[in-house]
């Protein structure tokens, strides 16, 4: 049997997202990453299209469990590229699917992961923070509104996929980058406004040169407002791009750091 007769019906696509969705990483490993995982999300509906046992579905499982690495957010926007193929062609669409896979993981890792795993955290979490920081319960909607909606995203995007099939990668890629843009300026402006509002200390020390008290914080605010802060930030992004040093490590630093400045009352909130 070369080609399938078997349609996917609502059931599968909500098979496959539940698996998506709750068990993708769970078979993740260091030789083949995801390839596992990608294997076990598709092969309820792999042996309703080949048979159990078939030559044709032991051939296109051993395809599947090969290497396969991308972002959690869009792999299954290539699982339903992928299951159109098969669909269609059956076991001939073996090396377009290995294809699209291999073409697709890798711009689609990147975006996925800056855009929905740093940008959106970064942007919406520094405005839930601020929201529960001053006491307002909305904080915490709002975050577990942005988490829904991703995975509401997440579960859209496999039959969208599957309908739009191959033409997907070609009326994508160009929306893709521009988003990819504009997210990348939004989040850099968003680390920048977080860092003036969420780093909230300052110099205490006040020396005395005769009878005049020195007031350092009022010279560096005629200088640069917020400039302690920003000064902070890039020692910390320093710190974390010297060899041998983790995030664990630099928070180890910024604890021994902020009780020395405290102690000897050089700064303070």
């Amino acid at each position: 049997m070369t080609k399938s007769n078997y349609k996917l019906t609502k059931e599968d696509f909500k098979q496959i997202n539940k698996r998506s969705l709750f068990t993708f990483q769970l078979g993740w490993n260091y030789e083949r990453m995801q390839g596992s995982s990608y294997l076990f999300i598709i092969l309820p509906q792999l042996r309703k299209m080949y048979g159990d046992g078939t030559p044709e579905l032991k051939e296109m499982m051993k395809t599947h469990a090969q290497f396969f690495n991308t972002s959690n957010f869009f792999h299954t926007i290539i699982t339903g590229i992928d299951l159109a193929l098969e669909e269609n062609e059956g076991i001939e669409a073996k090396d377009a699917v290995n294809g699209v896979k291999t073409g697709l993981m890798g711009p689609f890792a990147p975006i996925g992961d800056s855009v929905f795993g740093s940008l959106v955290p970064a942007i919406m979490g520094s405005i839930a923070a601020s929201l529960a920081m001053n006491g307002n319960p909305l904080g915490v909607f709002l975050w577990i509104g942005v988490t829904t909606l991703i995975n509401v995203f997440r579960w859209k995007q496999l039959e969208i996929a599957y309908k739009e099939g191959t033409k997907l990668v070609t009326t994508m890629r160009d929306k893709l980058s521009s988003l990819v843009e504009a997210a990348s300026v939004m989040g850099v402006f968003m680390v920048g406004a977080l860092i003036a509002t969420m780093i909230n200390f300052q110099f205490t020390a006040a020396p005395k040169i005769g009878d005049k008290v020195i007031d350092i914080q009022d010279l560096f605010n005629q200088i640069f407002p917020r400039l302690v802060p920003a000064l902070f930030t890039a020692g910390i992004f320093w710190l974390l791009g010297r060899k041998g040093m983790t995030s664990t490590k630099a928070i180890l630093v910024i604890v021994v750091f902020a009780l020395a400045m405290a102690f000897f009352g050089i700064l303070g909130v």
